[in-house]
C-alpha cells in the first residue's frame, strides 16, 4: 500500500524537478544572450602591472557550459603543468584527501565517543575540552598544520580530520549514553563481558545515530576540503575552481561548482542509504 501511494508522488515530484530545471536553463540562456564582457577589478584576477581594463569576464550561457563539460569529459586526466590539470585528476586528489581525513576522524571519534558515552567520569572530564575546541573553525587550524607538516596535502587532511571529527564524536557519545539502561542491567545480570556487551547491545542500538553523525561529517569534511584547497593551492577541485577564476574562465567556475555539489550529494546519499540499511536490519 505504501509503494502505491508514494510511487505517483515520486513521479510527480520528478516532473516538477525537471520543469524547474528547464525553466532555470531557459532563463539563464535568455539572460546571457549577447552578454558583454565585464571588467574585473581584482588583484587576484589579473597579472602584476595589468590594468583592470585588460581583464574581462563574460557570463557564459548553458550551451557554453555544456560545451566545456564535453571538453573536460573527453580529456579528464590531462596534465599540462601545475596550474592546468584535468578535472578528473583534481577531483580524484580531493576525494583521496577526503577519504584519508574522514577515515582518520572515524577511527578517533567513534572509540572516544563510546568511551565518553559509557563512562560518566570520562564524560565530565572531557566535556570542557570538547566545548572549547568544537566551535573553532577547521580552517583556523591550517596555519598550525602547515607549520607542523610543511606540506599542503597533509595539512589539508588535518583540516578535513578536524572538520569531520565533531559530528561523529557528539552523535556517538549521545547515542551510546542513550542506550536503555534495562538492557545493560540484564546483560550484567547474565554476566555478559564488556566487549561482548559493546558489540551485541550498545553498538546495534547506537548504530543509526552514529551513521547520522557520519553523514553530517562527510558534508562538513567536503566543505572544508574545498575551502582549504582554494586557500593553499596545489591540486584539488578547490584549486581548480580558484585557477579558473584567476583565468576568468567562468564556465570552468560553474563546472567546478556543479561537480562539488554533485559529489557532495552522492557522498551524502551513500551514507543515507547505509543508515537505512542498518535501520531496516534492526
Amino acid at each position: 500500500m505504501r509503494e502505491r501511494v508514494t510511487a505517483p508522488l515520486a513521479h510527480r515530484a520528478a516532473l516538477v524537478s525537471i520543469a524547474l530545471v528547464l525553466a532555470f536553463l531557459s532563463f539563464w540562456h535568455l539572460a546571457t544572450r549577447g552578454s558583454a564582457p565585464v571588467a574585473i577589478d581584482s588583484e587576484s584576477a589579473r597579472p602584476p602591472g595589468a590594468p583592470a581594463s585588460q581583464r574581462k569576464a563574460v557570463m557564459p550561457g548553458p550551451l557554453d557550459v555544456a560545451e566545456k563539460i564535453t571538453w573536460h569529459l573527453q580529456r579528464p586526466f590531462y596534465d599540462d603543468g601545475p596550474h592546468d590539470r584535468g578535472l578528473g585528476t583534481e577531483l580524484g586528489t580531493s576525494i583521496a584527501r577526503l577519504g584519508a581525513g574522514y577515515l582518520l576522524a572515524a577511527l578517533v571519534a567513534i572509540p572516544i565517543g563510546f568511551l565518553i558515552g559509557a563512562s560518566p567520569l570520562m564524560g565530565c572530564a572531557l566535556d570542557p575540552f570538547i566545548h572549547l575546541l568544537k566551535p573553532i573553525s577547521p580552517l583556523a587550524w591550517m596555519p598550525l598544520a602547515l607549520t607542523s607538516t610543511n606540506d599542503s596535502g597533509l595539512s589539508s587532511i588535518v583540516v578535513i580530520f578536524i572538520g569531520a571529527l565533531w559530528p561523529m564524536l557528539i552523535n556517538t557519545t549521545l547515542s551510546v549514553a542513550g542506550v536503555r539502561r534495562e538492557w545493560l542491567s540484564v546483560a550484567r545480570t547474565l554476566e555478559v563481558g564488556t566487549l561482548r556487551r559493546t558489540f551485541t547491545i550498545i553498538l546495534p542500538a547506537a548504530a543509526p545515530a552514529i551513521l547520522a553523525g557520519m553523514r553530517i561529517s562527510i558534508g562538513m569534511a567536503w566543505i572544508a576540503i574545498v575551502a582549504v584547497e582554494m586557500l593553499v593551492g596545489g591540486t584539488g577541485i578547490g584549486t581548480f575552481l580558484w585557477n579558473a577564476w584567476n583565468e576568468l574562465s567562468i564556465a570552468d567556475v560553474i563546472i567546478a561548482i556543479l561537480v562539488i555539489g554533485i559529489v557532495g550529494m552522492v557522498l551524502d546519499q551513500i551514507l543515507a542509504r547505509l543508515a537505512q540499511l542498518v535501520t531496516f536490519a534492526e
